[in-house]
């Protein structure tokens, strides 16, 4: 019995998800952090749009 509880444990896979979601993580704040000055800009850009389009409704 001792055997093949230590088999299960090592063709146990449960912890690869969680390794590949923290990659993944890692890989967007790097992105954020290298395009971040264009990231701002464009938002700068789609939230005076949406000031401008929100007066002359009013």
């Amino acid at each position: 019995m001792r055997q093949e509880e230590w088999m299960a444990f090592l063709t146990e896979e449960d912890g690869i998800g969680v390794i590949e979601v923290v990659l993944i993580l890692v890989v967007l704040v790097g992105l954020v952090i290298i395009f971040k000055k264009q990231i701002t800009k464009l938002l700068d850009g789609i939230f005076k749009e949406i000031e401008k389009q929100t007066k002359e409704v009013y």
